[in-house]
């Protein structure tokens, strides 16, 4: 990132998202926290945000941002960090390997063919370093329609339906980890650069056991745990504040450990 950066030029050495969310900024900072030894509770569910592990991971993601990353970072999430990457105004993007399409796709890249793929890097342990997620078809219980909505999406994910997507979109834009014979197709491993990459780390992903440590808590890039939506969505604003210069990381981490040690416990995170 460093040699890669030319700001003059308009070129990030790399774009990461900076923007708060708990599925924003600490998606790919969580798979860093991961890969560093870092994690977010102990196994008795003591907060471990001030450990030196994540407070490494969280200063190396701030530094890459302020030095090398996209002009107004706090503020770039995915969309933005991939209409740069794709418009070749950034030299790396480092994010989930769904977006990979859309880069190697003429109409809206720039860079279609000109990207190379790597496995995610990794520091003191691979676990966690691949995230893994899931957008999901369901039907509610109160649906009239049960028996139509399961035939659409039974359609919806077979492997016709991938293959009318193929031919019609391009097949880069494939929906990825849909079905593991699309990785299979000719078409499709020909568009798509990334997909041995994609499908190895699907296949790799440590949910389980997504740091060097034994947790209690499932999930790579998120904790499994009903408070997270809310106590992530607030560790991710002192992280995004921190992208920004309105507070040190060190700072960060300790607001952010204390509002898990007031809201997380051992009591309130039974069965999960």
């Amino acid at each position: 990132a460093q040699v890669l950066n030319d700001p003059a030029h308009g070129v990030a050495g790399i774009a990461l998202r900076g923007q708060a969310g708990w599925g924003m900024n600490m998606a790919p900072l969580d798979t860093m926290i991961n890969t560093y030894g870092g994690q977010w509770f102990d196994t008795n569910w003591q907060p471990q945000l001030t450990a030196p592990a994540v407070e490494q991971a969280v200063s190396d993601y701030v530094m890459l941002l302020q030095k090398y990353g996209e002009p107004d970072a706090s503020n770039s999430g995915w969309q933005e960090c991939l209409s740069l990457m794709g418009q070749g105004k950034a030299a790396m993007y480092y994010d989930a390997t769904s977006l990979a399409g859309q880069l190697e796709t003429p109409s809206v890249s720039k860079i279609a063919g000109n990207v190379g793929y790597a496995y995610a890097p990794t520091k003191v342990t691979p676990n966690g370093s691949r995230w893994l997620w899931a957008w999901s078809l369901g039907i509610v219980n109160s649906s009239h329609n049960k028996d139509a909505a399961f035939q659409f999406m039974t359609w919806a994910t077979s492997p016709q339906y991938l293959t009318l997507a193929g031919q019609t979109f391009g097949w880069a834009n494939v929906p990825p980890g849909t079905r593991s014979s699309i990785y299979q197709n000719p078409d499709y491993q020909k568009a798509a650069p990334f997909a041995k990459i994609a499908l190895d780390s699907i296949n790799t992903a440590t949910p389980d056991q997504p740091t060097l440590n034994p947790v209690p808590y499932h999930g790579v890039q998120y904790v499994g745990i009903p408070q997270f939506e809310s106590v992530g969505q607030q560790v991710s604003e002192n992280i995004s504040a921190a992208v920004a210069g309105k507070m040190t990381v060190s700072q960060a981490l300790q607001q952010s450990n204390q509002l898990l040690a007031s809201q997380v416990n051992k009591d309130n995170t039974s069965g999960y």
